[in-house]
């Protein structure tokens, strides 16, 4: 994923397209996505998270083959498509860390797949930089490779029986979380979570964290090739330089940040460094400055999304965690739908400074949303736990 994003705006280009058709090409794969993710969670609920993920995997290896053959931009759409309506790797990972982790270290273990974020945020759009001087399709077919691997390793070392921890005191429910997954159509679904007056507050905190974080992820290529004349390499370098930031972050960091300041303060450190960075971003003309303002918002996304999904997970039965988790990819979904769009009609009208400020702002929301009430809410989930 991380070969392909620093590339796939400029690889799009090339055939034609617009900032805004590219936006409209990443939102393709997410509105996939969103379809088919609940799905597949009912899949993995029934028949197990390994199988399913293999699948999601095969599909992606695919869906790169047919992007790095393409020579028109319908066959791009193609590939992205075929991608999104098998891509449930996230949420079905997260559900299988939810199976096999307690509450209280829900934090520290979602931080794993933060740490594998990282690691392919500094490997991947490195190794998309470097081989884009040869050819565009180089990097595809080495992100193919990758792909093909993970479908091995997942087979071969991912064990098909979890080992499901003993039920810890007070809690109820079913080990496993099962449950009824949330639908595309089924609004009502969504409402029933939403409602919730102890997990409302948590999943929009997890809303605004996703639309802000797309926001930024979907147009930065495009902003970056615009402000400072950056191309697929120059892209590459400034997300590897994030991954080795989130690396260090998720990686060493987080499981003592969280025992010393608890989720919470967590989400509001991260919402308040993600704003200033992506303000600051939207304000900067010099390169160099870039990088620095780009550790700081850096940090807070790197924190933010397993202090609110562990928030979110604490907030329900073990029964729920898969539905809740399934809920969270679907938000993403609906983020990564409208907030690449939106980019995409701002940098196409050449309103840089205003795309940065509209991920500023969605975490500035972020920041008011989390202050009131982090002490009682901390408190709360102390309780639950």
């Amino acid at each position: 994923m991380t070969i392909i994003l620093p590339l796939l705006p400029f690889y799009a280009e090339r055939m034609g397209a617009s900032a805004f058709v590219v936006g409209l090409l990443v939102a393709s794969y997410a509105a996939c996505q969103l379809v088919a993710g609940p799905i597949l969670g009912q899949i993995s609920d029934r028949v197990g998270r390994r199988p399913v993920l293999i699948v999601s995997q095969v599909g992606t290896f695919i869906g790169f083959l047919i992007l790095a053959r393409a020579g028109v931009l319908w066959v791009v759409f193609l590939s992205r498509i075929i991608d999104g309506l098998t891509a449930g790797n996230l949420s079905i990972a997260q559900a299988y860390i939810a199976d096999v982790t307690r509450p209280s270290e829900r934090s520290k273990s979602f931080a794993v797949i933060g740490i594998a974020f990282g690691i392919g945020f500094l490997i991947g759009p490195a190794i998309s930089g470097f081989l884009s001087t040869f050819s565009y399709s180089t990097p595809i077919y080495a992100a193919a490779a990758l792909s093909f691997t993970s479908i091995l390793c997942t087979y071969f070392l991912l064990p098909a029986k979890p080992v499901i921890p003993e039920r810890e005191e007070g809690e109820l429910g079913p080990l496993l979380p099962g449950g009824r997954r949330v639908g595309v159509l089924d609004l009502g679904g969504y409402l029933t979570y939403f409602q919730r007056p102890g997990l409302r507050r948590y999943l929009w905190l997890f809303f605004l964290f996703a639309f802000s974080f797309s926001t930024y992820v979907s147009g930065f290529a495009l902003f970056a090739q615009r402000r400072y004349n950056f191309g697929p390499r120059e892209v590459g370098y400034v997300f590897a330089w994030v991954g080795f930031l989130g690396i260090i972050l998720q990686g060493g960091l987080i499981g003592r940040l969280v025992k010393r300041f608890g989720d919470c303060n967590l989400v509001f450190s991260g919402f308040l460094a993600a704003a200033a960075g992506y303000a600051l971003i939207g304000f900067t003309w010099d390169w160099r400055l870039l990088y620095a303002f780009s550790a700081i918002a850096s940090y807070g996304t790197g924190v933010l999304r397993p202090a609110v999904t562990s928030l979110v997970t604490q907030h329900v039965s073990r029964e729920e965690q898969g539905v809740v988790l399934g809920l969270t990819q679907s938000i993403t979904s609906v983020c990564a739908i409208i907030a690449p769009i939106l980019a995409g009609a701002l940098i196409n009208q050449g309103l840089l400074t205003q795309w940065a400020l509209i991920a500023a702002c969605t975490c500035a929301v972020g920041v008011a949303t989390s202050l009131p009430s982090s002490v009682g809410a901390r408190s709360s989930v102390t309780q639950a736990r």
